[in-house]
């Protein structure tokens, strides 16, 4: 699989140096990517980021129906009579 930015080969070389990849598997990277240009940097894709939008507006929507209870509720233990 090429890469697809330079923040990504980045940190294939970084995880390469740490021992958790092999040699094999950045050069493989490496082979695939060739000599293209490649962005600093890849943005999420306008649909992915619209679907974590709606998720977090139904997330926060559901929290204004239904209050979380306070931290001091879930700090006490309950009381046995």
């Amino acid at each position: 699989m090429p890469f697809k930015s330079q923040a990504q080969r980045r940190k294939f070389a970084e995880l390469l140096v740490e021992g958790k990849i092999s040699n094999e598997t950045f050069e493989e990277w490496n082979r695939e990517t060739g000599g293209r240009k490649l962005p600093e940097r890849v943005g999420r894709k306008a649909a992915a980021a619209h679907e974590v939008n709606a998720l977090l507006l139904e997330h926060l929507l559901a929290a204004e129906t239904h209050p979380p209870p306070s931290l001091l509720t879930l700090a006490r233990p309950p009381t046995t009579p």
